[in-house]
């Protein structure tokens, strides 16, 4: 797109930040009227001409007012990226009310949902944390009864699989304990490859347990991404959007496809790191569904071992100087949690 005059960026923004809230074209006497523009009437009107030429607004009807393009809501979403603060009294809001929080990712997504849906007045989502490559951690191997026993398998990152297994004849609890411990020594922090490649140096036994291991290892894997959360679904119900756009209504169908959904988020984190935002508007040209949507989108937990996306899903116009900071400052809380949660430190967010 065409470099902008500081004229032409002050119109455009004050244009996009007008719809956000009225929802209604905006015209050149409006700005004039409600904010105080030094220069003439003509004037802005050739400005909001050219901006429209250029691609960053468009005129629904002849003689309507100007609504916010697809490129003049990603110019106002960049401005916003280097300028939205979340204020300090809502920062500190949201703070205690993580700090009150029990340390559990239960708890934790559940809040999170809870403070985006509320902040940003849209849909909130997010997945939870989850490895980035499914690792051994620890095994149990637990007699039962008979022929039985039990394998749990605690994955790094803390997911647990359960399985029963029927052995060929009965193993004592001995043996299985140190099935166990010899597998504790060999395989922890190994991905599924490494650990099958271990299995010709095992006996028959230990080999059948180890590749049960890395089989559920490769299942983990394939899953795309951790538990979906989701909050708001009636704050954007009443938008105008939602209540007249049949392709609008279709992205709140998103959110019964839940393998769709949490493969979008999925796809986004691998294309971002940690702490890094992502707003997606009109589904980038990838996302049919979202066509009419926005999704402001961050990455929170340990870079490179425990990640989790949250975000916020809305209309094109929904308020991005306020969904922006909100999603960036709920993922720094969120982020810090993890790392302390898995490097065993004392939750910092926590009552002294």
């Amino acid at each position: 797109m065409t470099d902008l005059t500081e004229r032409q960026q002050k119109i455009l923004l004050l244009v996009v930040r007008d719809y956000i809230e009225s929802a209604q074209p905006v015209g050149s006497q409006r700005l004039l009227e409600h904010y105080r523009l030094e220069t003439s009437s003509a004037t802005v009107r050739n400005e909001m001409a050219a901006l429209t030429e250029l691609g960053y607004l468009r005129q629904p009807h002849t003689s309507a007012g100007r609504i916010p393009s697809e490129a003049g809501y990603r110019y106002f979403v960049s401005a916003m990226l280097r300028q939205a603060e979340l204020p300090e009294p809502v920062q500190f809001t949201i703070s205690q009310q993580f700090r009150q929080a029990k340390p559990e990712v239960e708890q934790w997504m559940t809040l999170a949902v809870s403070v985006l849906a509320r902040q940003s007045q849209a849909i909130s989502l997010i997945t939870a944390p989850h490895a980035v490559q499914s690792r051994y951690k620890h095994l149990e191997l637990i007699s039962t009864q008979g022929r039985q026993i039990l394998l749990v398998l605690v994955l790094m990152g803390g997911e647990v699989n359960q399985q029963i297994l029927a052995l060929a004849e009965p193993v004592t609890q001995e043996r299985l304990s140190a099935i166990a411990n010899r597998l504790n020594q060999l395989c922890a922090g190994r991905d599924a490859e490494e650990i099958t490649n271990l299995v010709s140096r095992a006996d028959a036994l230990e080999a059948d347990i180890a590749m049960l291991v890395a089989q559920a290892l490769r299942r983990v894997a394939k899953r795309a991404g951790g538990q979906l959360y989701y909050d708001g679904l009636f704050n954007v119900l009443s938008e105008p959007e939602f209540n007249d756009s049949d392709e609008a209504r279709r992205a709140l169908r998103l959110l019964d496809e839940r393998n769709l959904l949490r493969e979008l988020l999925t796809r986004t984190e691998a294309e971002g790191g940690v702490d890094g935002m992502q707003v997606l508007i009109g589904g980038e040209s990838a996302w049919v569904e979202l066509r009419q949507c926005s999704i402001v989108l961050a990455h929170y937990g340990i870079p490179g071992q425990v990640t989790g996306t949250l975000g916020v899903l809305g209309p094109l116009r929904m308020s991005y100087n306020r969904t922006i900071p909100t999603v960036r400052y709920v993922a720094g809380l969120l982020s810090e949690l993890v790392n302390d949660a898995f490097s065993g430190e004392q939750n910092p967010l926590s009552s002294e």
